[in-house]
């Protein structure tokens, strides 16, 4: 595909309703027609769409959304994460990011969102409220909350059996005490 198809597909037929809603048939629908691109990616091609913001935006979105559509629940869903994350940091030092309307600009952010690494969430909560106004305070609090669960446990604890990692006391209580979804109530709360 080329990097437009995946932002018609993505962006447009896909859209904000269809982004963070878990399905089965999406998931089918990515792996059968974008398994390839990502597949270039990881192997280091596609990197043409690498030289101009949209084509850029496309990368991400293939290396760091359609991965977790692709292998939902298994340790390959986060195998790209590195290079989703450099190629959002190269672009967002060039200000590439401003060159796409919101809410699409997120997409630039998320792969800081899903580092387990303090300081990329610190820059991503800054990024979200400084150049994202129009999308508003749920995207923020989602930031926070991934940033909050960083400063917890230093990583994901929701990916620990995926990655086949052992889950420490404090994370199984975190995650049996409502783990992500308490965190985020309480940091919507609390503005």
């Amino acid at each position: 595909m080329s990097a437009e198809q995946v932002l018609e597909f993505w962006l447009d037929t896909v859209g904000p309703q269809g982004w963070y809603e878990p399905s089965d048939a999406l998931d089918q629908t990515i792996r059968d027609r974008f398994m390839s691109d990502w597949l270039n990616i990881v192997s280091g091609k596609n990197g043409m769409w690498l030289t101009y913001p949209s084509g850029t935006l496309a990368y991400i979105i293939v290396a760091d959304q359609f991965s977790r559509n692709m292998f939902r629940n298994q340790a390959q869903a986060f195998s790209s994460d590195r290079v989703a994350l450099s190629a959002a940091k190269a672009a967002i030092d060039q200000k590439w990011d401003l060159k796409i309307d919101e809410p699409a600009r997120q997409f630039f952010y998320l792969p800081l969102m899903h580092s387990e690494s303090l300081c990329d969430q610190d820059r991503c909560v800054r990024l979200m409220k400084e150049r994202m106004p129009q999308t508003g305070e749920n995207t923020l609090t989602h930031a926070r909350v991934h940033r909050e669960v960083i400063r917890l446990f230093g990583r994901f604890p929701y990916r620990n059996t995926a990655l086949n990692r052992a889950t420490t006391s404090p994370e199984a209580e975190y995650l049996s005490n409502g783990g992500y979804g308490m965190t985020y109530a309480q940091l919507a709360k609390a503005g």
